[in-house]
């Protein structure tokens, strides 16, 4: 009596350099994002900010690469086509985000 284990296929359909570069390019859009809300942060901290806008803008740096981190995650195991699709819907989110925090910021009150 032989047991058969149960295996998972990983799709090996898709070449390396191709997986890497699209990665490579998600990367770039999502470090742009970040330092969008970088350079936002410190525009913003010039003029003064409270506690609550420190943490709101200090989020808005580090939800980009949270995103990255997560769709990396839904999408290291698929083809090539539908990781790009993941991080392409990541930085949907992303930029949704973004357009909430630069609306806010314009009417946070400052320290």
């Amino acid at each position: 009596m032989s047991t058969v284990k149960p295996t998972r296929q990983v799709s090996a359909g898709s070449p390396r350099w191709l997986v890497a570069l699209v990665i490579g390019l998600a990367g770039l859009f999502y470090s742009y994002a970040v330092w969008n809300a970088v350079a936002h942060l410190v525009t913003m901290a010039q003029t003064g900010l409270s506690g609550s806008g420190w943490a709101t803008l200090l989020f808005g740096v580090v939800f980009p690469a949270i995103v990255f981190a997560f769709a990396f995650v839904i999408g290291r195991r698929r083809r090539v086509g539908e990781l790009a699709l993941v991080f392409l819907a990541g930085l949907g989110i992303v930029a949704v985000f973004w357009m909430s925090l630069i609306a806010l910021s314009l009417t946070m009150p400052t320290a």
